[in-house]
């Protein structure tokens, strides 16, 4: 049970973060409003390796989630 809540936690976390970095990105690309999930997936994944500048909780968060990962979490959004 105090699994399942942590698990909760987390997926609630990277959905935070995830809506965080799709602004940032969207910010920089005016037409990802228009982009299809795996498009956007793709583009997130690129912003987490490289230009995100996340904290090491933050990455540790995301880091691992692969781009299919990234479509569902988004999709869920």
């Amino acid at each position: 049970m105090l699994q399942d809540k942590r698990s909760d936690l987390t997926a609630e976390k990277q959905k935070k973060l995830l809506t965080r970095l799709v602004s940032e990105l969207s910010a920089k690309h005016g037409d990802l409003y228009y982009q299809p999930t795996s498009a956007i997936a793709m583009l997130v994944k690129g912003y987490i390796e490289k230009d995100a500048g996340l904290n090491a909780d933050e990455h540790a968060l995301v880091d691992h989630l692969s781009q299919r990962d990234l479509e569902v979490l988004l999709s869920l959004n």
